[in-house]
């Protein structure tokens, strides 16, 4: 074991140098697809009015044929492309082009109705079951939506004011849905105006998101998000950008994440209404009896911006478990809260071995946050006793401007959050501000920090977040 540290060691991510060593280095590369059809070959119209939710049915069924012939493109060409939900099928590319926009219907009867998560037991917003996203996968494998920078929009401001007059029969639907799926990326277009949740990886593997298109090899369950921007302007109520999670024991499984593994979000930017990036797995009794949790993610080279709620979130939603995740490279601006971990009492649960670094903050209320009276439930059959466990975060090389609160961390007195550690952090805090760091029942490790954190969170010994950091670095390369 020691000479395997050793080793780890010798080898470790290096989070201030050019190497990473984190699942967004394990790159996807798909072949280009042999077949290829438009959308117009099967009578859709891009004039932004006429309904093509057949067309695009009718066409992803046709491609599904090509399947075991090197799977097939579906070309979306400029246009706006009014539809409802639809599926797609694994060995598949959605493809569009500069200028075109696929709209969702403003008619909920379009979008079809399904049955809630089993992670959560009943819709998030209201109980019983929800609305099916616009664009949706179940249990595919090999999929890519990508394009020169097209749109998909959600025209998500009718939702937005249904959900606000409380006029839904059911939980609002998402813009993309991944469920029980493995080795997706979702790279190079723009995501406008979701109902509630953008991208929502859920139970999957190998889930890859960037902003910009990276070709990158194939050799294991993977969800990659790449060089997309997702944006809802910031009054919409509860809107996420991504969230990954409920991932298995494979590669990300993106809700901006939800019960899944093996995620890399990369070189994205993300303004949203409510949270940017969100890590979930599952609400209370129904997370813990799925078992499902959000492991091995690697987020990097990130502009997040949350107007009412946190730019990087992990929970409230996570009793199966939320682990193992890197965070690098990332600015954090405009938001109500950077970084936050939240649970509450009945989750049960984990969030551990978090590491983050190399962040700039600018013009956050608070910087970081750990909040153990979080959330509600989704009924009265939670067990009391069900505490959750929060330990082992790192939060290192982080500078912050125009701050209020540097940090407010609020534990549970039954289950202390422990093993915080805090390293060469600056925070500028404005003139506003009337107490710098907010502490209770939490315990850890601080060095280099201003303003100086509260006692508890000023533990001499840095050690402890040193074997943090080696293990969380072990882990990565044994993966």
């Amino acid at each position: 074991v020691a000479l395997l540290l050793l080793w780890a060691l010798c080898n470790a991510i290096r989070v201030n140098g050019e190497e990473s060593n984190g699942r967004c280095d394990h790159k996807l590369r798909f072949n280009a697809r042999p077949h290829s059809v438009s959308i117009q070959e099967f009578g859709a119209i891009g004039d932004g009015k006429t309904l093509n939710t057949i067309a695009f049915r009718n066409a992803i069924f046709y491609l599904k044929s090509f399947a075991d012939k090197g799977g097939a493109q579906l070309y979306v060409p400029p246009g706006r492309w009014l539809t409802g939900s639809f599926n797609l099928t694994s060995h598949l590319t959605l493809f569009l082009e500069k200028d075109a926009i696929i709209l969702g219907s403003q008619d909920p009867s379009h979008w079809g109705i399904v049955e809630p998560l089993p992670s959560y037991g009943r819709g998030i917003e209201l109980p019983g079951r929800r609305y099916r996203s616009l664009v949706n996968g179940y249990m595919l494998r090999d999929v890519v939506i990508t394009g020169d920078n097209g749109t998909i929009d959600g025209q998500g401001s009718v939702w937005w004011e249904w959900f606000t007059s409380h006029s839904l029969n059911y939980t609002r639907p998402h813009l993309v849905e991944f469920v029980s799926s493995e080795y997706v990326l979702v790279s190079n277009i723009s995501l406008l105006n979701a109902p509630a949740y953008n991208i929502h990886p859920v139970y999957c593997r190998f889930v890859f998101v960037f902003l910009k298109f990276i070709s990158t090899s194939i050799s294991c369950s993977n969800v990659h998000i790449h060089n997309i921007s997702v944006y809802a302007p910031p009054e919409s109520p509860y809107t996420v950008g991504i969230v990954p999670g409920k991932f298995s024991k494979s590669f990300f499984n993106i809700p901006v994440s939800d019960s899944s593994d093996n995620i890399c979000i990369e070189d994205c930017n993300i303004s949203m209404g409510h949270d940017a990036i969100a890590f979930k797995s599952g609400w209370d009794e129904y997370g813990i009896a799925y078992g499902r949790p959000t492991t091995i993610a690697h987020v990097r080279r990130v502009d997040l911006r949350s107007s009412t709620g946190s730019s990087l979130a992990f929970g409230s939603e996570m009793s199966g478990g939320i682990s193992d995740i890197l965070v690098e490279e990332v600015h954090l601006y405009d938001s109500l809260t950077g970084i936050e971990f939240r649970t509450t009492i009945g989750r049960g649960g984990y969030i551990k071995e978090i590491m983050i670094s190399d962040v700039d903050l600018l013009n956050v209320n608070t910087s970081f946050a750990a909040i153990g009276d979080c959330g509600s439930h989704p009924d009265d059959k939670f067990d009391p006793d069900a505490f959750p466990v929060l330990e082992k975060i790192t939060l290192q090389n982080i500078i912050g401007t125009n701050i209020t609160i540097a940090g407010n961390f609020k534990g549970i007195e039954e289950s202390p959050f422990t093993f915080i550690c805090l390293s060469n952090i600056s925070l500028s805090i404005n003139s506003t501000s009337l107490s710098a760091w907010q502490c209770s029942y939490v315990s850890g490790f601080s060095e280099s920090v201003f303003p100086e954190p509260c006692p508890e969170l000023m533990n001499s010994s840095t050690s402890s977040c040193g074997i943090l950091m080696l293990e969380l670095q072990f882990y990565n390369i044994i993966l």
